[in-house]
């Protein structure tokens, strides 16, 4: 836990699916679920990516638009030899 915070409980506004009593939980971890949830949730979702498709990925594209740089370049240069 934390000693930053009281031992306070308090009410989460759910309820139990079993009991139907309003869920209780300390301060603390009532806190860190609140703050921590879109954190949590952005690594889940690159959980499932992975690294190795995004590190193959971009030196393909990388090519790419070099590539095209290049032909524009190219073009725009030899106007007069319409290439």
């Amino acid at each position: 836990m934390s000693t930053i915070h009281d031992t306070i409980v308090v009410t989460t506004g759910k309820n139990d699916r079993r009991t139907d009593l309003e869920i209780q939980k300390p301060y603390t971890v009532f806190k860190y679920h609140k703050l921590m949830k879109g954190i949590l949730r952005a690594d889940k979702y690159l959980s499932y990516y992975s690294v190795l498709r995004k590190t193959v990925k971009w030196p393909n594209e990388f090519a790419k638009w070099c590539t095209l740089q290049c032909i524009f370049v190219y073009k725009t240069l030899n106007k007069k030899n319409n290439v």
